[in-house]
């Protein structure tokens, strides 16, 4: 992998952290009316808000990762016009899905 697509790997793992981490939050002191537990894994907080946080806040990763990681082999896509190392190539539209029958 090239020098400069770890730098943008880490660049907008950097972003999707920050960006996840305040959404998310933002999320449950809207829903909750009480601010997220400060270290779930402490004893002192309950296993219901521990979990929840636990639970929430890796879904706001992984749906970041996922929609940083697509955005940015997009774009690489369009500059370079090849597939990022290690990706495998879009499907044809409308063939996404099927199955060959032998």
């Amino acid at each position: 992998m090239a020098v400069g697509s770890k730098l943008v790997g880490i660049g907008t793992g950097l972003v999707v952290r920050k960006v996840s981490d305040a959404l998310i939050s933002k999320a449950w002191k809207k829903t909750k009316h009480s601010d997220p537990p400060t270290d779930p894994a402490s004893p002192g907080t309950p296993w219901a808000e521990a979990v929840s946080w636990a639970v929430a806040s890796g879904v706001a990763m992984a749906v970041g990762r996922l929609l940083a990681t697509r955005g940015t082999a997009t774009a690489k896509m369009k500059i370079t016009g090849k597939v990022p190392e290690g990706m495998e190539p879009p499907q044809p539209k409308g063939l996404a899905g099927t199955l060959r029958r032998s």
